[in-house]
This record gives C-alpha cells, structure tokens and sequence, in this order.
C-alpha cells in the first residue's frame, strides 16, 4: 500500500491546486478523481465550458445584429452550425483538462482514478480504474458541488435538464424555460436566445440575481428585457410535466394565480448543493452540517484533526476561485504557515453579456448593518471607449464609508466587468478610499475609466 503526506479527493480547482501546492512545499502528494478527465465542474461541464458557448454565441449575434453598424456587410445568410460550436467546446475543454494533467505529472503527483471513500481516518478505499487502498498523513475533500432539484421535478436530461445537459444539446430549442435567475440560468439563457430560441425566466424572488447589489439586479434585467427574454419574477413552481416533447410548467404569481408557461426544453437552475455522495464520511467520523456541508473551523479542519475540507462542500459561495484561495491555504496549513483568506474580497461574476461583477458590501447589506455610506456611480454610455465600441449598456457603482471614504463594495455591469472587478479588489485589499482611487491615472480611452469617474 502507497503511503502519502496529503491525499486529496477530488480534482476541480479547490482540489487540483491545493495538491500542486501541497507538493511544491515537499509533500508527497496523491490525488483521486472518480472521473477519468481532471478538473472537476467547472473545466468539465461548468465555468470553461459556459464561457466558450457563451463567446461563441456572442459571436454569432455580433455578426447578425452589429457587424452592419461598422461597416461589414457578409453577402448571404448567416448560419449557426451548433455541432461544431459545441465541438469547439468540448476541444476547449479537452485542451484545459489536458494542462491539469501536465500539471500533474510536472508536480509528481500520483493521480488515481476512481471513487475514493474513507475506510478510517488514514485510509482510503478506492473503486474503479485504479482500484486499491492508500493512505494518507493528511486528507484534503474538495469533492465539490451537483446541480440541486426542486423535490417535484423528475429530471429525464433530455427535455428537463440540469447545464450539464444544456451545455451538450444536439438541437436550438424553440422555448427554453428557465427555472431560476441565478448566475447559472440567466449564462444559457442568454446562450441560446442569441441563438434564436424564446426564453423564458421564472424566478421565485422579485429579481434575478437576487444576491447581488439590486441596482445590478435592474440594470441586467433591463437588457434582457430588451433582447426580449420573457422575465417572470416572483413565481412560484408548483409542477413541471413532460409529456412527448412539450413541457409544461404551472407556476404561482404573486396574486396566488396559477400561470401555464409551455415550452421544448425546461432548464432547471435552482443552485448547487455539496457533493459527498459516496465519500463514506461516518466511517472516518467527519461532521456534516443541516445543509450536506461539512463543518469545518477557521482553518477549514474538519472535527477530526488530520481531515480537511474545501471549495463547495463547505459554507460559502460555490466559486472556483474561492475553492483555489481554500486549497492554497490548507496546503500551507498544513506546512506550518500563517495564510489568510479574506471572504469579504472574493468577488463574484456573471458571464453574461453585459458582464456583471462586485466585490465587498452591497448596498442593502450596508443599510441592514447600519453603516453610513456614500455612493459614486457612473454610467459606461458617458465613455468614449464605450461609444467607439458599442457597448453602452451599464455603470460602475462605488460604495465608501462617509466618514473615512475607505471602499465597502463595488459593484458593476457592463463590457469587460469580469476583467475589471480585479481593480476593485486589489484596491479593497490594500483598504483604498474612494479618493485614492480617482486619483490614480487610467489610460484613455478604457472601460476602466468608469471605475475612476465613480471613484
């Protein structure tokens, strides 16, 4: 039986780069993935392949819809082929998963394939490919998130599908129904209405993104308005019915009315929950919370002393880059360094067109609190990088302490937001004030100048 300092279950981003680190600072590490392809959700079937369908489609509706506006006429009609955009996908994919491997085998970290389950504190049973027994010092779980459910519907993952589904469709549905307004279905939902089909939103809450700063919340909900999504906030799903290739949705309003939507596709996004399925926790003793966490304390140790926990599976937003941040920080945990996270910095994004991004406080979580706040906000329409590129839609919102003007959060929407936010954090990490942000020169013309005039 191999024997290893850190064992790690799992190998999406929390996983992967936590084994890298742990190897880099002289552990001998192993790494166990039930599948046979490294990187977990969001290389497989989550952030890298979204955000390739996501450039592809945009492609496509610049050409039909914008490409004339500059000047470039393309004699005949313009057609979407959707197997070979979702060929390209999938090599996009294949060529990320294939870097991990690299990276693997650049750290020398054994990598086994197959479910890994604990058969005790120290020891992990695992089955599949690569069938056998190791143990471990050290165990890290980083084993991730799936799709949650709403308990009445029965998914089929051919006309009632998760985005795992929604990312491999072999036709342009004609009415996508989309339940939840969430990050995850407002992305495909933007995806295949550029690609032509009707969609529709129902959202439980009274807006979509209903996490966010709520003038983010307005501002996209405006746009998709405008690309003529159907938007129905504050409904409430009560069944969802298959019958041949129809679905049928009856939803709740908030009149206590029940609302019939029909359609071919019915994409349930209603947020991810823990993944540890499998993992046979009881038999190492690890605590799990009323929500399928695991518990784990400050330095995401879990009640027993030599087992960790990481990313999704633990309290927290279910992030990648969060998940990174945790792995980096238990491997150096446990070669006896001092890390820190900051949860207040991590910042979230939405790849739709406009980008949406914030980072720190929003506005009503500084209002609930009771902290006094300035806000700066400046809209992108007022730029000229913005006008010579097209992309009028949104602002940068900036919120600081009226007292101190140190920055609380910044929130915003518009081109190149996810790229942008990065500013706002460094800032906030090196606790800048909204003064010594507009001070600062940024070049022109740039989208970034909207951070500056906010500021």
């Amino acid at each position: 039986m191999k024997s290893y300092d850190v064992a790690v279950i799992g190998s999406g981003p929390g996983g992967y780069v936590a084994a890298i680190r742990c190897s880099q600072l002289g552990m001998k590490t192993a790494i166990i993935e039930k599948y046979s392809t490294l990187g977990g959700t969001c290389l497989n079937v989550g952030c890298i392949p979204s955000k390739a369908l996501l450039a592809s489609s945009h492609h496509y509706e610049e050409a039909t819809k914008h490409f004339e506006d500059h000047g470039i006429d393309i004699p005949g009609e313009i057609k979407v082929n959707l197997e070979k955009m979702i060929g390209r996908k999938q090599a996009v994919v294949d060529q990320t998963t294939g870097g991990i491997d690299f990276l693997m085998k650049k750290n020398d970290i054994d990598v086994y394939e197959g479910l890994g389950s604990f058969k005790d504190t120290t020891h992990i049973k695992i089955e599949g490919k690569d069938a056998g027994e190791i143990e471990a010092k050290q165990i890290i779980i980083a084993t991730g998130s799936k799709p949650s459910n709403l308990p009445f519907i029965t998914l089929d993952k051919e006309r009632v599908i998760t985005s795992t589904e929604a990312l491999k469709l072999k036709e342009i549905p004609k009415h996508m129904m989309v339940i939840g307004g969430g990050v995850i279905g407002l992305e495909l939902g933007q995806v295949y209405r550029r690609l032509g089909a009707e969609v529709t939103v129902i959202e439980y809450m009274d807006r979509i993104l209903p996490t966010m700063d709520a003038a983010l919340s307005k501002e996209l909900n405006k746009v998709f308005k405008k690309a003529k999504f159907n938007m129905m906030m504050s409904h409430k799903v009560q069944s969802v019915e298959r019958k041949g290739d129809e679905v049928l949705i009856k939803a709740e309003n908030k009149k206590g009315e029940t609302v019939e939507v029909k359609g071919d596709y019915c994409l349930v996004s209603v947020g991810r929950r823990p993944y540890t399925d499998g993992l046979n926790l009881e038999a190492a003793g690890v605590k799990m919370n009323d929500k399928g966490q695991i518990e784990t304390n400050a330095h995401l140790q879990t009640n027993v002393n030599n087992i960790y926990a990481i990313g999704d599976v633990v309290k927290g937003a279910m992030l990648a880059h969060k998940a990174e941040e945790e792995g980096v920080f238990v491997a150096e945990t446990l070669a006896g360094q001092k890390p820190h996270i900051n949860y207040n910095l991590i910042p979230g994004v939405v790849y739709t067109w406009p980008e949406v991004a914030a980072v720190g406080k929003t506005e009503e979580e500084l209002k609930d609190a009771g902290i006094e706040y300035k806000a700066g906000q400046f809209p992108f329409r007022a730029l000229g990088r913005a006008r010579a590129g097209g992309d009028l839609d949104g602002f940068v919102k900036i919120l600081a302490d009226k007292t101190t003007d140190e920055v609380l959060g910044i929130h915003m929407i518009g081109a190149r937001c996810a790229d942008l936010i990065a500013e706002a954090v460094v800032a906030m990490e090196y606790r800048a004030s909204a003064e010594d942000i507009s001070r600062m020169s940024h070049a022109h013309p740039t989208y970034a100048e909207a951070m500056k005039e906010a500021a």
